[in-house]
C-alpha cells in the first residue's frame, strides 16, 4: 500500500515528532527499572522466595530480547506507528495487571506483558529515518537512542519516592498512565511511514530465534541461581547453540527471512552489533553497583549511607548527561562520522570506569564517575543507530535496529548475571546479612571497563564512511518496493540483497 502525502506531518507535527517519540523511549526504559528501588523486598512483597521473585525482573527481559526483532519486522511490513502503537498498548495492559495483583505468577505475567515494549526504540528510530529531513536525522536517532539510558536513569530516584512513600501498586498505575499518555501522543503527532518493504511475516524464523533467545537469556539471568556449571545452565546453552544454528541455516534458505542474515555479516553491520554487545554489558554497571555502594551503611567501612531517594538523585545525572550528548554527538558525526564519535565514547566511558576505581570514598566522587560516563555512553549509544541505518536500506531499517537494540540487552543480561556473581562471591557477613565487599564493586568497574576497551577495539575495524551517509533516506511518499514486473526470482533476490543506495550520492567528507 503506497501512502499519500496526506500521511506526512505538518510544519508544527514535524517539530514535536522527535520530543514525542524520544518521550516514548523515555517512557519504555522506565518500565526496565521501575522496581529496583523494591527489588530487595520483592520475595516479601510477593509472598515468595528470592530466586523466585527474580522471575519478576527476568519475565520483562525475556519478553523485551524476543519482541524487539519480531516487532521491528512486523512494522517493516505492516507500518512502524501501528507497531508502535501496538507495542504500547500492550505495555498499558501489562501494567495494569501488574497494579492489580500481589500474587507472583500474575505479576511475572504482567511484566512479561511490558517488556514487549521494549521494541518502541527500533520502530522509533525506523519511524525517524523514513519521515524526517535529513539534516534533522543524525540529532533525532541519539536522542532516540540515548532514551533508552535517560529513562531508566530518571526513573531511579522518581520509582524510590514512591515506593517510600506510598503502596508500591502506585509505579505501575502511573506506568499505566505514562503508556497511555504516549498512545495518545503517537496518535496526534506521529504519521504513518510511507516506507513498506514486501513480503510476508517469517512464522517460523520468528518462532525459531524466539525460543533461542529465551534458552540463551535464560540461563544468563538465572544462572546466579542455578550456578554457572549446572547441569540446568549447561543443556540450556547448549540447546541454545542448537537451535540458534538450525535458525540460521534456515533464515538463510528463506525467501523473507526475518533476519537477514547476509546483511548481518557486512563489516559495518557486524562490528557494529558487537561493539553494541559491549556497549551494553558497560552500560548496566554503574546502574547495578552505585546504588549499593551509596546506600550501605558507614559502618562496613567504605559503604555512603545514603537514602534510597537520594541515591537515586546522584544516579540522575547518568541520564541527563546523555541527553546534553546528543546535540554535541551531531555536530562530532557531521564533521568526523559516526565511527569518529563511537571511537570517542568508548574512550570516554572506559577512562570513566577506571577513573571510578579510585573515586568511590564519597557521594560527590560518585557523581563524577556518573557525568563522565553519561558522556562517554551518550556518544556511543547516539553512535550505534548511526552506523546500523547507514549500512542498511530503507525497507529494513525497523528489522536492523531491532536486532541492534536486541544485542545491547544481551549484553545487558550478561552484565547484570555477571556483575551479580561477582558481587555475590566477594560479599561478606555482617551482623548475618550477606553485603557486597568493596572488592567486588571495583571488579565490576573493571569488567566495565574491559567491556568497553574490547568494543573500542571492534570499531577500529568499522570501514570508513561518508560521515553523512547514515543521514540518507528515501524521498517522501516512495516507498521501497520490488517492481511488480521482475520475475519471482527476481524480487527474491531483491529481498534478500537490496541496494544500499537508493539516492543520489551525496558529497563525501573525508572521516579521520
Amino acid at each position: 500500500m503506497t501512502h499519500t502525502p496526506t500521511d506526512r506531518p505538518t510544519s508544527t507535527a514535524s517539530w514535536a515528532l522527535v520530543p514525542v517519540l524520544a518521550f516514548v523511549g523515555i517512557v519504555v526504559a522506565v518500565m526496565q527499572t521501575l522496581l529496583v528501588p523494591v527489588i530487595k523486598d520483592l520475595p516479601q512483597l510477593l509472598g515468595t522466595e528470592p530466586g523466585n521473585a527474580t522471575w519478576v525482573i527476568t519475565s520483562t527481559l525475556l519478553s523485551g530480547a524476543v519482541a524487539t526483532p519480531v516487532m521491528g519486522r512486523l512494522g517493516d511490513l505492516y507500518g512502524k506507528r501501528r507497531m508502535l502503537i501496538l507495542s504500547l498498548v500492550v505495555m498499558v495492559v501489562g501494567a495494569l495487571v501488574s497494579a492489580l495483583t500481589s500474587d507472583l505468577l500474575t505479576m511475572t505475567a504482567g511484566r512479561a506483558l511490558q517488556g514487549v515494549a521494549m521494541s518502541a526504540i527500533p520502530l522509533g528510530i525506523g519511524l525517524m529515518r523514513d519521515i524526517l529531513p535529513r539534516e534533522r536525522l543524525g540529532s533525532a536517532m541519539a536522542l532516540m537512542s540515548s532514551s533508552m539510558g535517560v529513562g531508566g536513569s530518571l526513573a531511579l530516584p522518581a520509582a524510590a519516592l514512591v515506593a517510600q512513600h506510598t503502596d508500591w501498586h502506585v509505579l505501575f498505575y502511573g506506568a499505566a498512565g505514562l503508556g497511555v499518555l504516549c498512545i495518545a501522543l503517537t496518535l496526534l503527532v506521529v504519521p504513518r511511514s510511507p516506507t513498506r518493504t514486501q513480503g510476508t511475516f517469517d512464522v517460523l524464523g520468528a518462532t525459531g530465534l524466539s525460543a533461542g533467545l529465551v534458552l540463551f537469556l535464560l540461563p544468563i539471568t538465572k544462572a546466579g541461581d542455578w550456578g554457572w556449571t549446572s547441569a540446568t545452565t549447561l543443556v540450556l546453552f547448549a540447546a541454545a547453540a542448537v537451535v540458534l544454528v538450525l535458525w540460521a541455516v534456515m533464515e538463510l534458505r528463506r525467501e523473507a527471512p526475518l533476519v537477514d542474515l547476509r546483511t548481518t555479516v557486512r563489516p559495518a553491520v557486524l562490528f557494529t552489533n558487537l561493539a553494541s554487545l559491549m556497549a551494553g554489558v558497560s552500560y548496566l554497571v554503574v546502574s547495578l553497583v552505585l546504588p549499593q555502594l551509596l546506600q550501605l551503611p558507614g559502618s562496613t567501612g567504605y559503604g555512603l549511607g545514603q537514602s534510597m531517594v537520594v541515591a537515586g538523585l546522584l544516579m540522575a545525572p547518568l541520564g541527563l548527561t546523555m541527553m546534553c550528548v546528543a546535540p554535541v554527538y551531531t555536530r562530532l558525526a557531521a564533521r568526523h562520522g559516526p565511527k569518529a564519535t563511537l571511537i570517542l565514547g568508548m574512550a570516554i566511558t572506559a577512562i570513566g570506569y577506571g577513573a571510578g576505581l579510585g573515586l568511590l570514598s564519597a557521594p560527590w566522587q560518585s557523581l563524577v564517575v556518573v557525568v563522565v560516563l553519561g558522556a562517554g555512553i551518550g556518544l556511543t549509544y547516539s553512535s550505534l543507530p548511526a552506523l546500523i541505518v547507514g549500512s542498511v536500506p530503507p525497507s529494513q531499517t525497523g528489522a536492523a535496529s531491532g536486532l541492534n537494540t536486541l544485542m545491547r540487552s544481551i549484553g545487558a543480561s550478561i552484565s547484570s548475571a555477571v556483575i551479580g556473581t561477582v558481587l555475590a562471591d566477594t560479599a561478606h557477613h555482617a551482623n548475618g546479612v550477606a553485603v557486597p565487599a568493596m572488592q567486588g564493586f571495583r571488579v565490576s568497574f573493571l569488567i566495565a571497563a574491559g567491556a568497553m576497551a574490547v568494543g573500542l577495539l571492534l570499531a577500529l575495524f568499522l570501514p570508513r564512511a561518508d560521515p553523512r551517509r547514515h543521514l540518507r533516506q528515501p524521498q517522501p511518499g516512495s516507498p521501497q518496493r520490488t517492481p511488480p514486473q521482475a520475475s519471482q526470482g527476481d524480487a527474491a533476490r531483491a529481498r534478500r540483497d537490496p541496494p544500499l543506495e537508493p539516492n543520489p550520492p551525496i558529497p563525501t567528507i573525508e572521516q579521520s
